[in-house]
């Protein structure tokens, strides 16, 4: 296995985004999910820079993510992503991030390789928070962090599920983007793969960049928690 990336020097490293969300209201299918959440991510330590979403399931933990990704529809509240002098709200926040979701959206006729060429290529940078973050990996390299450069050239289709998951999680290396949004990050991750990711994590909030990570299990990474409850969400995320 190769080494993974580190970091960039923190001297050179550009002004951490701060996300802020206020006062969230989002109904799904005639309910309430989401009343007044409001947090913030983003600071002056990597620790400040993660929130780990957690609560029972149905919660809200997935449509908080997807709201910020842009995926979903607010009643109310706001949603602000700055950077230095600059800010972008609602949609365009979207473009700031890379989320993964449940699904690992990848498309079984094409290799490994072609998987991540297409994400890369499709994939924007972003509008605010430039260099923030993890940097940016040739395809090889991205591969190689996530211990799937042996199968570049096998179909996605024939991959296992842990296998998958890491070639979705190699996506988020092959265009710098600022917030990265996981959802289960770990999921289908045996204990080395997800060793992986969280150097991988740790490694991209220590160079400015933000992470939300939707979890019931817990992850060896120093951040901050916001514990959605069933019918309300807890407007306040805590050390």
């Amino acid at each position: 296995m190769s080494d993974i990336p580190t970091s960039a020097d923190p001297s050179t490293a550009p002004i951490t985004p701060r996300l802020l969300a206020t006062e969230l209201v989002c109904d799904r299918g005639g309910r309430r999910v989401l009343d007044g959440a409001s947090f913030a991510v983003g600071g002056d330590t990597a620790a400040d820079n993660v929130l780990f979403v957690t609560g029972p399931n149905g919660v809200g933990k997935s449509t908080l993510l997807r709201l910020v990704a842009g995926l979903g529809t607010l009643e109310s509240g706001e949603i602000r992503l700055t950077a230095g002098g600059g800010a972008v709200t609602g949609a365009e926040v979207a473009e700031a991030c890379h989320y993964l979701g449940h699904r690992d959206a990848l498309k079984t006729a094409l290799t490994v390789s072609e998987n991540l060429a297409f994400w890369r290529d499709f994939l924007a940078p972003p509008p605010v928070g430039a260099g923030a973050g993890h940097p940016a990996l040739e395809l090889d390299e991205a591969l190689a962090a996530v211990d799937l450069d042996a199968l570049a050239d096998l179909p996605a289709g024939l991959l296992s599920a842990g296998q998958r998951r890491r070639l979705a999680v190699a996506r988020l290396l092959v265009v710098q983007r600022p917030l990265w949004l996981l959802d289960e990050p770990t999921s289908a991750l045996d204990a080395a793969s997800e060793a992986r990711l969280v150097a991988l994590m740790a490694a991209h909030a220590a160079a400015g960049g933000l992470i939300m990570a939707a979890t019931h299990l817990p992850i060896n990474l120093p951040g901050r928690s916001l514990v959605l409850r069933p019918a309300a969400v807890a407007r306040e995320a805590f050390a």
